[in-house]
C-alpha cells in the first residue's frame, strides 16, 4: 500500500513509524510532516486542512488509503472530499467529526443516546453563563464549544474566575469562534482515563488503555495544555472496568451514529473519569488518536498497525485477530518555555543523536530544520521521549533517563509522568 499522513506533530510521527514497520507498506507520504516523519515518510508542503490540495496531492501520488491525524483536516471536510473521488480515509466525514469539533453536539449526543456525562448547560451569552453558574458550586468546569487544540477546558477554583472565562470566551473572543458557545458542566471527581477503540463502523477493537497529564506542572498544577505525557497501559484499568465501559458507553456510541445515519470509522477517543463508586462518565470525545496518548499506545500495540488501517477501510475488522499489549510504554512530552501560551521558536535541540536502543523512541511534535540544516524547537510541544519496558517502573526509568540527554533552550517537562500508576 502507499499511503498518505495528514498532519505533522508528534501522533503523526507515531503513526509513520508504527506504519513504517508493515510489510503491507511499500510507500509513506506525509503533508505536511516534520524532520522526525522524514525518517519514514516523504513529505509535501501541503495544507492538510485544504481539501483541494489534499485531493490533487493524493490523485498525484496514487495513494492507496489517506490516514488524518489531528482532528482539524477531519472537522475540515477533507475526508469527504477524499471519499467522494473514491479515496479510502481512515477516519469519519465531517457529520462524524462534530462529535469532537462541536462540544454542544457531543454533549447532546450523549443525552440523547443515555451515555452518562456530566449534566450541563450551553451558553451563548454571559448573561447564560451566570445562571449556570450559580446553579453549581467549585470546582467550576467551563469549555469552549470548538477546537482550540487542547486549549478549550478550563476548571476553576472560583466563581468569579469561572465567570471571567466566560466573558474572555463570549464577549472577548479569545478563543474566535470556538468560543461563541460554551458549556457548563458539573464537575466529576475521580480518576481520568484515556480509552482508544477502532471501529469500522460494525466492529469495535479496544486498544490499550492510558492516562494522559494535561496540567503543564507537576502534581497536576498549572493551566491545561494539549498533553504533558502518557503511559500505558493503565493498571487499575482491569477487564471489569473495560467491560463496563464497552457496555455502557462505547457500544451506545456506535449505536447512536447508526441510529443518526452518521458513517464513523476510524478512531474513537473517549475521555473518560471514573468516580470514587467506579462509575465510568463521557469527558469528551475525540475522532482521532490522541496527542501525546498516540505515543504511548502505538509503540506496545501489539499488532500491525497497516493492517488495522486497511481492514478498517474496508468493513472487515472484525476478522482481524486482536492482540495484547506487547510492553509498557511511557512518553515524557518536552515543552518550549512559556507552554502553552506564546512560545519561542528556533532554539537548537542537542542530544536526540545520543539516545541509542530499541527501548526509546523519541517522537518530533514541534519541530523544524533551519538553514543550518539543525534541529529546532518549532512549537510549544517539542518532542515526546518514550521509553519501553516490561513493566512501567521500567519504561519510566529508560524514558526520563532519555530525557535528560536532550537539550533545549527553555525546555521543560513533568517528572512525575505515570507516577499515579504506582498509587
Amino acid at each position: 500500500m502507499k499511503i498518505l499522513i495528514l498532519g505533522r506533530g508528534g501522533r503523526e510521527h507515531a503513526l509513520a513509524w508504527s506504519l513504517a514497520r508493515s510489510p503491507l507498506v511499500e510507500a509513506l507520504h506525509a503533508a505536511p510532516g516534520n524532520p522526525g516523519i522524514a525518517q519514514w515518510a516523504t513529505c509535501h508542503d501541503v495544507d492538510p486542512c485544504d481539501p483541494q490540495a489534499v485531493v490533487a496531492l493524493a490523485g498525484e501520488l496514487s495513494v492507496d488509503i489517506i490516514v488524518p491525524g489531528p482532528e482539524s483536516p477531519l472537522v475540515a471536510g477533507v475526508g469527504d472530499a477524499l471519499e467522494d473521488l473514491g479515496f479510502p480515509v481512515f477516519g469519519p466525514g465531517k457529520a462524524g467529526a462534530r462529535l469532537e469539533g462541536s462540544k454542544a453536539f457531543s454533549k447532546g449526543f450523549m443525552a440523547r443516546h443515555g451515555i452518562a456525562t456530566a449534566p450541563f448547560d450551553l451558553c451563548t451569552t454571559v448573561a447564560e453563563a451566570q445562571k449556570a453558574l450559580a446553579k453549581r458550586s467549585a470546582p467550576f468546569v467551563v469549555k469552549a464549544d470548538g477546537l482550540a487544540a487542547g486549549k478549550g477546558a478550563f476548571i476553576l477554583d472560583t466563581y468569579d474566575e469561572a465567570l471571567a472565562i466566560c466573558r474572555d470566551l463570549l464577549d472577548g473572543e479569545t478563543l474566535g469562534e470556538a468560543g461563541k458557545t460554551v458549556v457548563i458542566e458539573d464537575h466529576i471527581a475521580g480518576t481520568e482515563l484515556t480509552l482508544l477503540a477502532v471501529t469500522d463502523g460494525k466492529t469495535v477493537r479496544l486498544l490499550p488503555p492510558s492516562q494522559d497529564h494535561k496540567r503543564i506542572f507537576d502534581d497536576d498544577k498549572g493551566p491545561n495544555t494539549g498533553g504533558m505525557g502518557a503511559y500505558a497501559p493503565v493498571p487499575w484499568a482491569d477487564a471489569a472496568l473495560l467491560e463496563r465501559i464497552d457496555r455502557d458507553l462505547l457500544l451506545p456510541t456506535i449505536t447512536g451514529l447508526k441510529e443518526e445515519a452518521i458513517p464513523f470509522r476510524g478512531v474513537l477517543y473517549v475521555g473518560i473519569m471514573v468516580d470514587n463508586k467506579g462509575k465510568p462518565w463521557v469527558l469528551e470525545y475525540n475522532v482521532r488518536l490522541g496527542d501525546p496518548e498516540a505515543q504511548a499506545v502505538l509503540p506496545i500495540f501489539g499488532g500491525d498497525w497497516a493492517a488495522v488501517v486497511a481492514a478498517c477501510c474496508e468493513g472487515r475488522l472484525g476478522e482481524l485477530d486482536w492482540p495484547s499489549p506487547r510492553a509498557a510504554s511511557v512518553a515524557v512530552v518536552m515543552a518550549s518555555d512559556g507552554y502553552p501560551g506564546p512560545c519561542r521558536k528556533g532554539d537548537v535541540i542537542a542530544g536526540i543523536d545520543d539516545i541509542k536502543g530499541d527501548q526509546i523512541l523519541v517522537f518530533h511534535a514541534g519541530t523544524a530544520k533551519n538553514g543550518a540544516g539543525q534541529i529546532v524547537t518549532d512549537g510549544g510541544r517539542v518532542l515526546a521521549v518514550v521509553g519501553l519496558g516490561d513493566t512501567l517502573f521500567s519504561a519510566r526509568d529508560r524514558a526520563y533517563e532519555a530525557t535528560r540527554l536532550v537539550s533545549f533552550d527553555g525546555a521543560h517537562y513533568r517528572k512525575d509522568i505515570a507516577r499515579k500508576a504506582f498509587i
